[in-house]
């Protein structure tokens, strides 16, 4: 079906002259060339030494076996022990080893979640990474009056159709509640349509009851143009907290896991216990229990279709202990993450995790350090999916749309951080050394290689300030938050709509009752 171009920020620029010379380098880039762009292989770094990966493999494997996970569903009791898995005397699923083995011998590695727009699709291969959102906040921060208020439908669409404009926001996952549907039903169906109404990345979403499946289907068939189409490119995942740490099925949400597998959706395993409330606090033993709950989805979801799409969520939280109160921007949290990330790759298990949490209330300095660190830790350990990376405040209760935008320009130096350093037999000639020492003006301004490598070794960020106090002064001392809101508001009003053909939007706005 038709769909509408990415937005385009138009910038006036002169032509002819200097400006002409700058805006032949500033032109786009093909994609090849980019200094940037998803999917770039991180790895660099790893908080785990290879014995430590393999202690804490040997101990999730001991904690499946011995103690199991509790309150699966009859269906996925079935499902289970028809594999190999023991229902024991208690209740509790355990699992041996070898059982475990097979299944992760199964299970899909080289996976693509695909967008609506082919040119999105996210190819989770190796330690190749991916940022976006995610999340369940229930107010969106107001920065103009730095104030939190519920947020709507109209809120998650506007934060998707940032998404869609923003290069270095590779997917958007339901960022948001829509606090103003009061209908459980029809919010998760304002929930996939302001997401997909708003970009053609890949969407990531989640139900609130096993019941309200099949509506959702009929809508994203609507939007697939057939369930025919929808299997052939499922560019819709479902978020699925199938556990309750610790160690604990949740039987509606894996009643929702298995319809999803059915119908072709991909799934996020989401274990998402809490270091020193759900799960254990040492950092190690908080991995342990988040690879094990895992892994069970792992045998969970291959016992019932080998090979079927499925990301490996391990997501543990870390609690201030002082307090019991998230602190989703901590140094602990980049560890955790990192750590995560590490196991996925001791796997070979396309894997997602959160990062970029900031605990701070509005985009201030210490946002800035929260998202920065936890990011840049994410991306380097070669974490496929990156979830929450940008907008989240207050320890997920709140999004700024705001810190959207200015997270575009932070993730792009993550991923300038991620690429690395290239050397070459060109990046390493000392050619340019000799004509500039030898023979030319001592510098290097201005030089050919200088100007070869502008666009394509370095990025430029498109709201952070870079000018000198005297260039500050002389515009007028812009504030870099104003810049994000003007940003933001340009970007806004340059979309022209949700990004269906209007058939297909009278068509579901027929069938459903829509509140954007």
């Amino acid at each position: 079906m038709p769909i509408e171009p990415p937005v385009l920020e138009r910038q006036g620029r002169r032509s002819g002259g200097r400006a002409g010379r700058v805006a032949v380098r500033t032109a786009p880039l093909a994609e090849n060339l980019r200094p940037i762009r998803p999917g770039m292989s991180g790895g660099q770094y790893s908080p785990l030494t290879d014995a430590n990966v393999l202690r804490i493999h040997e101990a999730a494997l001991d904690a499946l076996e011995t103690i199991g996970l509790s309150q699966a569903p009859p269906s996925g009791v079935e499902i289970m022990t028809k594999a190999g898995a023991i229902l024991g005397d208690d209740g509790r699923i355990r699992f041996p080893r070898a059982l475990v083995e097979d299944m992760l011998a199964l299970a899909k590695k080289d996976l693509v979640l695909f967008g609506r727009d082919p040119k999105f699709d996210l190819d989770l291969s190796g330690t190749r990474v991916h940022f976006g959102t995610a999340g369940a906040a229930v107010h969106v921060v107001d920065i103009e009056n730095r104030s939190y208020r519920e947020s709507t439908a109209q809120d998650l669409y506007d934060a998707a159709r940032l998404t869609h404009a923003l290069d270095n926001v590779h997917f958007f996952q339901r960022a948001m509640v829509c606090r103003d549907v009061v209908d459980n039903f029809e919010m998760d169906i304002n929930t996939l349509y302001a997401c997909c109404a708003g970009t053609t990345k890949h969407v990531g979403t989640s139900f609130s009851d096993p019941s309200h499946f099949e509506g959702c289907m009929d809508l994203i068939h609507m939007i697939s143009g057939g369930e025919e189409a929808w299997r052939a490119r499922p560019f819709v995942s479902n978020s699925n907290c199938f556990v309750v740490p610790p160690m604990k099925f949740a039987e509606e949400s894996c009643i929702t896991m298995e319809k999803c597998i059915r119908a072709g959706m991909p799934v996020l395993l989401l274990s998402a216990g809490q270091a020193g409330a759900t799960a254990l606090a040492p950092l190690a033993t908080a991995i342990v229990q988040a690879v094990a709950e895992c892994l069970a989805g792992v045998v969970y979801v291959n016992a019932m279709a080998p090979g079927h799409p499925a990301v490996f969520g391990t997501w543990p939280f870390v609690s201030d202990l002082r307090s019991g109160a998230m602190s989703g921007g901590s140094g602990e949290q980049a560890l955790l993450t990192a750590g995560c990330a590490q196991m996925h790759r001791f796997y070979g298990l396309p894997g997602g995790a959160a990062a970029g949490i900031a605990d701070s209330k509005l985009p201030d300095m210490q946002a800035g350090w929260e998202q920065a660190i936890s990011n840049t830790m994410a991306g380097l350990s070669g974490l496929n999916m990156v979830y929450e990376a940008v907008g989240m405040h207050a320890s997920l209760l709140g999004f700024c749309l705001e810190s959207l935008v200015l997270g575009d320009d932070l993730l792009g130096q993550v991923l300038r951080c991620v690429r690395g350093i290239d050397v070459t037999e060109d990046s390493v000639s000392l050619e340019a050394m000799r004509e500039v020492c030898l023979e030319g003006p001592g510098h290097y301004l201005g030089h050919q290689q200088t100007l070869s490598v502008m666009q394509t070794e370095y990025v430029y960020p498109a709201v952070a300030d870079r000018t000198s106090p005297k260039e500050w002064a002389e515009i007028g001392k812009p504030d870099l938050v104003q810049k994000a809101i003007e940003r933001k508001n340009r970007i806004l009003s340059q979309s022209t709509g949700p990004l269906f053909d209007p058939a297909t939007d009278a068509a579901i706005r027929a069938a459903f009752k829509i509140y954007v």
